[in-house]
């Protein structure tokens, strides 16, 4: 196998293991918000968000920067200076657990006051000691991606969510049985993280053994703990100065999640009192950003595979074939999201009616969902950017797309009065465009491509076409109610909804030449498996 063939197959290990990480993540959150109760996903959702916010700031872009480092020494046959640099990663990450916990355990309730909030803080201190291990973790991923052994870091990913999966739910129906309060159903169901890192852990440590093993009987040594071959400030220095622009462009969606978690309650709690805004922020987050987060999943999972093409071309500088690869990735993106987009975001009163345990929230879900297509972009293109060495300007968008969408918030949400929060919700798909656009401005001034060209105007004649059928199916999934119980209704419409929009938005995209029977080779295999069928429909 080639250097690059094992590159791209590496890539599509880490992508399908955060696929099904990520489908297990969300799979969790509807049964517990059937459990939780209005205050129980509130303070849920703070605990998450928040600790999800400083997780990425703890591992995103150091494992990526660490197994860079891993990888130069190893083909520059310098192990010794590889076992110097893994050691300098345990040591920071291991001091970075400690504090960074310790932190988040101190400050809760000053956060949990912060942001009118404060049944949350069992949740937030049963969350902060999964923070002591994820950055042990993430270095040792990172190292065995630079010793170019995906597998590991993959199967720990759904070993960390299996484990937290199980124990969550496990453990809210265990203390919803009991009648404990949501706040303290809330902090079982977070301490579900802290098993989740114990799995992961144990999944690294035997891989770790056994690679350490292995390099004795080579003469190597894993961990170099007292050659001072590299100073341990310089390995420092070059770990930070690389991967601090990835760690601020990585922040996008867990800081947006953030800062809604941050401002919901004090920005609306004076115009719809203490519970509604309550409600609203536990609907947020344990029912908007569920659904929302699905769409990306498979549209981000098909165009990481191409972000290591990418890189190759433009470090051969060949522009013509980054030319083409960079409209492919983004092509793939959006035709593969769109369909999924519209689908939930027009259907979304039956996808609440079918997994959740009211009917409240569905406008909420509704225009998150939709706002998603541009976080769809916003991420395949930063991927792209720090493909071509340009993460310093990706971090740039991304710190513009976020101080917009915090300031917006500001002025909408008490502008729009009792419907404020949909101004927090809108300002999200906001900041995904600002941060879109921008990327693309800077794609475009090193690349020319298009997109789609001149066949927009079919493709938009495509969206709304499945909008109306998404939205049609859902209101007949709501009129059925009538006739039998309303969460088989819900069922039968979703059932609908996710056999016919396929089907309609695919046969228009032949139909009407989005998709030309000439470029179908240039598509990842998944894809043309579903089209070629299609293809005799075309003509000419």
């Amino acid at each position: 196998m080639s250097k690059k063939e094992s590159f791209v197959r590496g890539t599509l290990i880490l992508a399908a293991a955060a696929l099904v990480a990520r489908v297990l993540g969300l799979v969790q959150r509807v049964p517990l918000e059937h459990m939780l109760g209005s205050v129980g996903n509130a303070s849920f959702t703070v605990a998450n968000n928040v600790y999800l916010m400083l997780l990425t700031v703890a591992t995103a872009g150091i494992p990526s920067t660490l197994s860079k480092m891993i990888s130069e020494r190893y083909a520059l046959n310098r192990p010794e200076e590889a076992g110097r640099i893994y050691y300098a990663a345990l040591l920071f990450s291991g001091m970075m657990g400690v504090v960074i916990t310790v932190l988040l355990y101190v400050f809760a309730p000053w956060y949990a006051a912060l942001s009118e909030t404060p049944e949350s803080v069992p949740a937030i201190r049963a969350l902060a000691p999964a923070l002591i291990l994820f950055p042990t973790i993430a270095m040792m991923r990172g190292y065995f991606q630079g010793r170019n052994m995906m597998a590991v870091g993959g199967v720990s990913q759904i070993i960390e969510q299996v484990a937290r999966v199980f124990t969550a739910i496990l453990l809210a129906y265990i203390l919803l049985q009991l009648g404990k309060p949501g706040e303290t159903i809330a902090a079982g169901a977070s301490f579900g993280g802290v098993l989740g890192s114990l799995g992961a852990f144990a999944i690294m440590l035997m891989a770790s053994l056994k690679l350490a093993k292995n390099d004795r009987k080579k003469g190597l040594t894993l961990i170099n703990r007292h050659d001072q071959t590299i100073p341990l400030g310089r390995i420092y220095g070059d770990i930070f100065k690389l991967s601090i622009p990835i760690v601020l462009t990585s922040l996008a969606v867990p800081a947006i999640n953030f800062i809604d978690a941050s401002i919901v309650k004090p920005l609306l709690i004076g115009q719809i009192g203490n519970d509604m805004a309550t409600a609203q922020l536990g609907i947020l987050g344990s029912r908007a950003q569920s659904v929302a987060g699905i769409p990306p999943i498979l549209a981000i999972a098909l165009s990481t595979s191409l972000i290591p093409i990418i890189a190759a071309a433009f470090a051969r500088n060949d522009e013509k074939h980054l030319q083409q690869q960079v409209t492919l990735a983004m092509r793939v993106a959006v035709l593969t999201g769109m369909p999924m987009v519209i689908a939930l975001g027009c259907a979304a009163y039956s996808v609440n009616g079918l997994l959740f345990s009211t009917l409240d929230g569905a406008g909420i879900i509704a225009v998150l969902t939709l706002g998603t297509i541009f976080q769809i972009t916003m991420m395949t293109s930063n991927s792209m950017l720090l493909g071509i060495g340009l993460a310093r300007r990706s971090m740039v968008h991304v710190m513009i797309g976020l101080a917009i969408k915090l300031l917006g918030s500001l002025i909408l949400a008490p502008l729009l009065g009792d419907y404020g929060i949909y101004g927090i919700v809108g300002m999200t798909g906001v900041c995904f465009l600002v941060i879109t656009v921008l990327n693309m401005r800077t794609l475009r001034g090193i690349v020319t491509f298009s997109v789609l060209g001149k066949r927009w105007p079919a493709f938009v004649v495509t969206c709304l076409v499945i909008a109306a059928a998404s939205f049609g199916l859902s209101e007949l999934g709501s009129w059925m109610t009538a006739f039998m119980h309303p969460r088989v209704a819900f069922f039968l419409a979703c059932c609908a909804v996710g056999v016919i929009v396929p089907s309609i938005y695919l046969v228009l995209l032949v139909i009407l030449r989005v998709i030309r029977r000439d470029e179908l080779g240039s598509y990842p295999r998944p894809l043309q498996r579903v089209l070629r069928p299609l293809m005799r429909l075309q003509r000419g």
